[in-house]
This record gives structure tokens, C-alpha cells and sequence, in this order.
């Protein structure tokens, strides 16, 4: 199924732990993605690592100018947070914002407006 089909029908693709192991550039350009995942690694020590900071600052740049979004996973603090807020990252996840639930607890969410 072509990369149009597959949005026709609402499926997207991302690229989870970009970065890191076998992530390539080439997939960049080779894949029908639409998401980019910053791994956790990168997130950890984004506010007292320059190497972090600067890797994280780069794939935000590099996943824009492709038109992609970016998911920051493993936000546990809030300089993590607005650090990638502040640079532009378009998602983020996180025991900051909330810890894994069951899908039953998301309908009282949904409904509480919480």
C-alpha cells in the first residue's frame, strides 16, 4: 500500500527511538513517515548535557524542514519539557505528564475533562 494510500485510510508511521541503534538517515527518505520519536536518551540530560541539547535542537530541525512531527518521549521534568516546548518539539510524552493507564481509565478522563 503507497504511502498516499495509507494516509487515505488514517494510518501514519513514525520512527520510534530515532537516534539511536539501527535508525538511519536514509529511512528519512526512503519510508512513507510522518513522526520522528526522540529517544529518551537524548531527553534525560537535555538540561545539563550540551551533546543532548544539541542532538535534540538538531532533530527538531531536520524532522521539520522534512515536514515532520516530532514525539519527545521520557519528559519526566519540567525543564524537559519546556526546553522541547521552546524549541519547537510538536509532541511529548512522559511520567511528567501523566503515568501509564489502562484504556478503561480514559473514558472518566475523557469525561472529566482531566
Amino acid at each position: 500500500m503507497s504511502n498516499g494510500r495509507l494516509c487515505n485510510v488514517g494510518v501514519t508511521l513514525a520512527i520510534d527511538d530515532f537516534g539511536t541503534g539501527y535508525s538511519s538517515l536514509a529511512y528519512l527518505k526512503d519510508l512513507p513517515i510522518q513522526t520522528l520519536k526522540l529517544d529518551r536518551s537524548f531527553v534525560q540530560n537535555i538540561e545539563t548535557n550540551q551533546s543532548d541539547a544539541a542532538i535534540s535542537l538538531a532533530t527538531l530541525a531536520l524532522a521539520h524542514s522534512l515536514k515532520l512531527k516530532v514525539v519527545a518521549e521520557g519528559i519526566e521534568t519540567v525543564g524537559q519539557a519546556n526546553f522541547l516546548r521552546e524549541n519547537g518539539c510538536d509532541l511529548m510524552q512522559g511520567y511528567y505528564f501523566g503515568r501509564p493507564e489502562s484504556a478503561e481509565k480514559w473514558p472518566e478522563h475523557w469525561l472529566n475533562g482531566s
